[in-house]
């Protein structure tokens, strides 16, 4: 959609609330009402006006995201249905990058009176965007306006069998087509109202991980390796990755090494074998010196945030270069599709030259080279990994068995569930109960984020906003003072509703404000930016701290996704 298509919306907002928002246009969902889940769902609007159709999916207790391009529109939009199941979002087709970053998956789009905007030649870039933002059994609902142009609108002339030729080639299912006349009285001008649906995941990514994982032809664990990394990247740290190009993300390429040490030290010291003839760190072409030396460190110590000085700090840079070169080398370019071709790509940077101080940030990881992902491979990872790890795992063990009895020995099945249960982090709140216990103590004010009542000495506890049951994230900004009943009684590991979340932003951004920007020290500060950008989507990777306001929204956002991806019980 064209800069010229939004300024006319922009222009002609005022007119169009009144048409768009008239009372008599009755049963302008009939034609779809029926394949929406009955269940709360995760529905996209894009082209969403002044939040008309929103608000009716809202209605039937859906969580909606709202996109619409023209500022204009969506303020008149949140005007007049403002709702707490309702997120608006700027941004729009082809490219729709900032939904993308958000990694969630919807069960329905709708793209009502949008197509028309899009040139043809956008369309099938845009139609391989929406069918990689659908969950398998998803459903999309378009409708096609047929009627005179109007170049002042950028309306290009829409054709039935274009539609249906992109979804034949993206294995979705033409499940219905309605023809309509006008609602407004055009007379020239009529509708086609399709139903797409996507069978599958209808990327192919979920039968090529499978191939990956089951079928494909391994020397060494290290193919296995990449994608745990990478999954667990997807699932913990999205907030690193970047848009790379059409159809691909970048990662880091140091922040894949630095995933990839942290699977393999507990293996190594656990001697379990990631090749027919390795021991310990014998034959393994990663774990050369730098990884030697980091045998002090452990491994739930290399996370985002952490600094390292003097050996330690060469000890890690070395490490890391290491790794980077390994998966450079070996399972990125190793790892094809069944016909040919990388499915990823790592791209080293140059010389880096080690330092006395290291902060594990994206700046550093990044200063590595990058890791791109095909999309569709990298949403599969993030959204089903739940079902795929598992999946991986096993066929992980069997070939570690299977080189140990190489080897003439056999392997404690303990020892390999201990070594090959990903190392999460620590469940501490020290940090934020030293701050809120040391401003209570000074006088100043912290207040229960959920309640609103002020905290004494005594009956608070720090909460996990998300709860670590489902999400084990100790970051600062997902640590909250709350009170003791409400956070061991009341909220416990539910999820906060979006109202209840909503109602809590104003105390939780004082309550950050407070403890780690004014009455924190310039460490504790610097920690809460690097941990929100790295773990929250749609925050810039930028060097200057984003305002505690867009904080807020990447937790919303990463709310919505845990709600969706793992089906939390809320906290109403």
């Amino acid at each position: 959609m064209t800069n010229s298509v939004v300024d006319w919306y922009e222009a002609h907002a005022n007119e169009l609330e009144s048409r768009y928002e008239d009372p008599s246009l009755t049963g302008l969902h009939d034609w779809f009402v029926d394949i929406i889940p009955e269940q709360p769902s995760l529905c996209l609007d894009i082209g969403a006006g002044t939040g008309r159709d929103a608000a009716w999916l809202a209605s039937k207790g859906n969580e909606v995201v709202a996109v619409e391009p023209s500022a204009a529109m969506s303020t008149i939009g949140k005007r007049l249905h403002f709702h707490p199941r309702i997120r608006w979002e700027s941004d729009r087709l082809p490219d729709l990058q900032n939904i993308l970053k958000l990694n969630l998956s919807f069960d329905f789009i709708l793209l009502s009176a949008v197509w028309m905007h899009l040139a043809p030649a956008d369309r099938p870039r845009a139609f391989r965007k929406l069918i990689g933002l659908l969950k398998p059994g998803g459903f999309m609902a378009i409708t096609l306006r047929h009627g005179p142009a109007e170049p002042e609108r950028g309306i290009h002339p829409v054709a039935l069998d274009e539609v249906e030729k992109l979804a034949r080639s993206h294995g979705a299912i033409i499940e219905r087509i309605v023809n309509a006349e006008d609602r407004l009285g055009r007379r020239e001008v009529q509708w086609s109202q399709m139903v797409v649906r996507l069978p599958d995941d209808g990327t192919g990514a979920l039968p090529l991980l499978r191939h990956i994982i089951l079928n494909d032809a391994k020397s060494s664990t290290y193919k296995l390796a990449l994608l745990r990394v990478v999954a667990r990247i997807a699932d913990s740290v999205s907030g690193m990755a970047w848009e790379d190009e059409d159809d691909h993300v970048a990662i880091p390429l140091g922040l894949a090494a630095l995933f990839w040490v942290r699977a393999f030290k507990p293996l190594i010291e656990a001697d379990l074998p990631q090749t027919p003839k390795n021991r310990g760190a014998q034959g393994l072409g990663f774990a050369r010196k730098g990884f030697a030396a980091l045998q002090p460190v452990s491994h739930l110590d290399l996370r985002i945030g952490v600094s390292f000085s003097g050996r330690t700090a060469y000890a890690l840079h070395q490490a890391l270069r290491e790794a980077a070169d390994t998966i450079t080398r070996m399972p990125a370019h190793f790892m094809t599709y069944p016909n040919g071709g990388q499915i990823m790509k790592a791209t080293r940077a140059g010389r880096i030259p080690a330092s006395t101080v290291v902060t594990i940030d994206q700046p550093y990881l990044e200063s590595f080279g990058k890791l791109r992902i095909p999309r569709n491979i990298w949403r599969a990872l993030g959204r089903f990994n739940v079902w795929v790890e598992p999946a991986l795992t096993a066929e992980w063990v069997r070939l570690m068995k299977g080189y140990a009895r190489g080897q003439g020995r056999n392997l404690d099945d303990a020892a390999i569930a201990y070594a090959m249960s990903w190392a999460d982090p620590a469940r501490s709140v020290a940090d934020a109960s030293r701050r809120a216990s040391d401003l209570i103590a000074s006088g100043t004010p912290v207040y229960c984020v959920w309640s609103g009542s002020r905290l004494r000495k005594d009956g608070w506890d720090i909460d996990h906003c998300l709860p670590w049951s489902a999400w084990p994230c100790g970051d600062l900004w997902n640590l909250l003072p709350a009170r003791r009943t409400i956070n061991q009684v009341q909220k416990r590991d539910k999820l906060p509703s979006a109202a209840k979340l909503e109602k809590a932003q104003e105390l939780i951004q004082n309550w950050w404000h407070s403890a780690y920007i004014i009455h924190g020290n310039k460490i504790i500060s610097e920690q809460f930016y690097k941990e929100a950008k790295a773990t929250l989507p749609s925050l810039p990777a930028s060097e200057v701290p984003p305002p505690l306001e867009e904080v807020f929204r990447g937790v919303s956002w990463q709310r919505l996704r845990l709600k969706q991806d793992q089906q939390i019980p809320e906290w109403i």
